[in-house]
């Protein structure tokens, strides 16, 4: 309503402005804006009877109608039509008289006959819509552009104008079909429309309209192209991967492409975890042979995926296995660089906490270190997950070692942060929890939120569960589980979890134990007993410290592992309603919105 009105309202402005020199003028569409029609409508009358021109005509009618005088309207501008039959102002203000008089048959006659009337005149035609714009006759003003398409013969003519009134009445399948059938001449539209359509659709079936009528275009035009792309990032949209990848392949077949679209759409994919359908992408540009200039980065980003696989709990032993093979047939194939250091950085990760291999891990990272030409930043970060392994190996000083010594080197930067929060970590887990708290309290004020934050959790998990005797017990129970999990013993962390109720009833930790069985869940991928747990905190545990992460944890569950809009919504709504200091606020309402249809880029 509100971006119409202002259509109307600079049309009117524009139309009005010749007469501002005029104090007559000036001050009758002073009277007009303020409501005082009927001062209006006597300067109006004397400013059109001396000047003829509609501009003072519309307002004039319109302030009549305001007064509800409409006897004295229709006598007026009966007049001026017989003066004037071929001005269509005039009978478009008769028939809006009869509206407002209620006598809806003669109106719609009228309306008609003003839009059989319509002139080959562009301007003229925008003149006739601009006058249903603003006595909000949205119907009327498209009949009046497509009577308009009719007269100059032209299917393409005022399509931006028929897309703002479609989007403003939410008419999706007029939408639908009026983007479709503009694209193929006015491809720049492609971005204008995916970006309207998010914002109108709201479920499936909105989805299902677009692609239907995607589907019978592109049955008789295959060679469209911008049909098939409206068509995979509808499927994107809709979260349909792998028909996103079929039309995509379709598609590179088609323009005999190099690769980079479908390169794209993998990353695509990757980002919203659809590792399998990334996979499948990166092996159909590999089949196009080395010499493509895609093949070694799509050999490259396909393992990476796979690896993305594993730790997300989605591949077995053997997979791992063989990622393992790759990861080392790239080192051997291309020879330890700094170009094939990720590659060894990655078959360490597999080796420490997938195939129990901790000591081949050790040496893989001492190896990647001594290559020449990496970073610093890097070898801070490489040395990182070896003071991890170091734990592995049931080398604590070691890594507490390792830790310190990157935590001085990077001081005040984002690495050094995260080594003395390792260092915190390794003395929780170690019964230290003095020290421990000692280095959390130092990174509470670190510029990275998010170490900010869990440091904060750790120092008040520690301080909040060391009151007594059976909560220190208990809290050392805990820091044992959260070592098992660290190590990748899910199983085990598990029954540490809940054997703690069990030596110490009524210890302090719930809110603790269901927030790090929740995480052992999802990591394993057992989205079911996550949300069980994380439901459960929200609603027993509501004054907790994770109050907010296991909100903002749950609600993404919903939303992207079970596709349940509505109870996602409803998550982040409570997060945003109840928690509104917390560090995932501002996410939550990013995502609701988008969730709820609100256009978030603008």
């Amino acid at each position: 309503m509100k971006k119409l009105t202002v259509i109307v309202l600079c049309c009117m402005t524009c139309l009005f402005c010749f007469g501002q020199d005029n104090i007559d003028d000036a001050l009758a569409f002073q009277y007009y804006q303020q409501g005082k029609y009927q001062e209006a409508s006597i300067l109006l009358e004397k400013l059109f009877s001396t000047t003829k021109n509609d501009a003072y005509f519309n307002l004039y009618a319109s302030s009549l109608i305001k007064l509800k005088k409409y006897e004295e309207a229709e006598k007026v501008i009966k007049k001026l039509i017989r003066q004037s039959p071929q001005n269509l102002q005039y009978s478009m203000a008769l028939a809006r008289v009869y509206q407002e008089k209620g006598q809806t048959d003669a109106a719609n006659k009228m309306y008609m006959e003003t839009l059989n009337k319509l002139p080959a005149d562009e301007f003229k035609i925008r003149e006739v819509a601009n006058q249903f714009y603003s006595f909000q006759a949205y119907d009327l003003a498209v009949s009046t552009f497509l009577q308009g398409r009719k007269v100059l013969n032209n299917n393409k003519m005022f399509t931006y104008e028929l897309l703002t009134i479609y989007r403003f009445k939410k008419d999706k399948n007029m939408l639908v079909q009026e983007y479709v059938n503009a694209l193929p001449e006015m491809p720049e539209l492609l971005p204008q429309a995916e970006s309207v359509l998010s914002t109108v659709f709201e479920d499936n079936a909105d989805y299902q309209l677009l692609q239907t009528a995607l589907l019978k275009k592109i049955q008789k035009d295959p060679q469209t192209e911008v049909y098939s792309k409206l068509l995979i990032w509808q499927y994107l949209q809709q979260q349909e991967y792998e028909m996103a990848l079929r039309q995509l392949i379709a598609q590179d077949k088609r323009i005999k492409d190099d690769g980079a679209i479908l390169f794209n759409a993998a990353n695509t994919f990757l980002t919203n975890k659809a590792y399998l359908t990334a996979i499948k992408t990166f092996e159909y540009i590999i089949s196009k042979g080395k010499e493509n200039p895609y093949f070694l980065p799509a050999k490259v980003e396909m393992i990476d995926a796979q690896y993305q696989l594993v730790i997300a709990g989605q591949f077995d032993k053997k997979a791992i296995a063989d990622l393992a093979v790759a990861y080392t047939s790239i080192i051997d194939e291309y020879g330890k660089t700094a170009q094939t250091v990720f590659a060894l950085k990655k078959l360490s990760h597999l080796q420490a906490y997938y195939l129990n291999q901790p000591e081949n891990a050790e040496k893989a990272l001492e190896t990647a270190l001594a290559i020449p030409g990496i970073s610093n930043t890097e070898i801070g970060e490489m040395k990182l997950e070896l003071g991890d392994i170091y734990i592995l190996n049931k080398q604590p000083w070691e890594a507490f070692l390792v830790y310190e010594q990157v935590a001085k080197q990077f001081e005040n930067q984002s690495v050094g942060n995260e080594a003395h929060y390792r260092s915190a970590k390794l003395s929780f887990y170690q019964g230290n929890f003095t020290y421990a708290k000692s280095q959390a309290d130092v990174l509470k004020a670190s510029t990275s939120q998010l170490i900010a934050n869990d440091a904060l959790n750790l120092s008040l998990l520690i301080s909040d569960n060391l009151q007594s005797a059976v909560d220190s017990n208990a809290l050392k129970m805990y820091a044992d589980a959260e070592m098992l999990q660290f190590r990748n013993l899910s199983a085990q962390a598990l029954v540490k979890l809940d054997s703690i109720a069990i030596a110490y009833p009524n210890n302090s930790l719930p809110d603790d134990i269901m927030m790090a069985k929740s995480r052992i869940y999802i990591k394993n991928n057992d989205i079911g007993n996550a949300v069980k747990m994380l439901k459960e905190l929200t609603e027993t545990q509501t004054t907790s410290i994770w109050a907010d992460d296991a909100l903002f944890t749950l609600a993404d569950l919903y939303e992207k592992s079970l596709k349940d809009i509505e109870q996602a919504k409803i998550q982040y709504q409570k997060l945003i309603n109840d928690h509104p200091g917390s560090m995932f606020t501002t996410e939550a309402r990013k995502r609701f919105r988008k969730l709820r249809g609100d256009n978030v880029g603008t």
